[in-house]
């Protein structure tokens, strides 16, 4: 199964939302960090991944959409991988995103010391995958936003404008179901993952 939708959008722009919507309009199951967190095979996977030796038939085997981090990161890798996908850059103001992510996900690595020791390929994973490839290794403040802006300014400018939907979650159904076509659903866009849950999924993850 090839992928049909590829996430350029980082965490934290709404990703958790998107792949429910995606699977309500059924391009699921939808790959996502939550997918990764519990998995030791998809760490490794994506630990090889990162280390230069990507396997994507077998890390999205069984899916048809991913978005979030790790694929986030490979985003460019994808979209040559599978010419057929459509792009969904995921986004929100880059001050409002720093703020969410400087208060999630930038606080679990910034603290190592605290990281459980049965849990630490996954967190030298995704800190390969976020930190060191996404940002660029940066983890002050300008250097954090700057990264975010030049990922969202790439992606407007290497996927041509009919596979390339910039979405914001705040805007629903419609430009997503436009985009994709497919009829607007009758229940309401959902909406997932704010900082509590992130912290409680984290938590139940690294649990399984």
């Amino acid at each position: 199964m090839a992928l049909e939708i590829i996430g350029a959008g980082f965490g934290r722009t709404g990703t958790m939302s998107l792949k429910l919507a995606l699977e309500e309009l059924g391009f699921g199951p939808c790959h996502h960090m939550k997918e990764v967190i519990s998995d030791p095979d998809q760490i490794q996977l994506w630990a090889d991944a990162a280390a230069g030796k990507p396997d994507f038939d077998r890390i999205f085997a069984g899916f048809k959409s991913a978005v979030d981090w790790p694929s986030a990161a490979f985003w460019p890798d994808l979209a040559a991988a599978y010419p057929g996908a459509k792009v969904i850059l995921s986004s929100r103001s880059a001050e409002s995103w720093f703020s969410s992510f400087s208060e999630t996900i930038l606080g679990v690595f910034l603290a190592p010391d605290k990281w459980p020791e049965s849990a630490r390929p996954w967190f030298e994973m995704a800190e390969e995958v976020i930190i060191n490839r996404s940002l660029g290794g940066k983890t002050d403040r300008d250097g954090i936003i700057a990264a975010f802006m030049s990922n969202e300014a790439a992606a407007k400018s290497l996927i041509a404008e009919d596979r390339l939907l910039v979405f914001e979650a705040k805007k629903g159904w419609e430009p997503l179901c436009t985009f994709l076509g497919k009829s607007i659903p009758r229940k309401d866009f959902p909406r997932s993952n704010a900082k509590e849950d992130f912290f409680e999924a984290v938590n139940e993850g690294l649990k399984s």
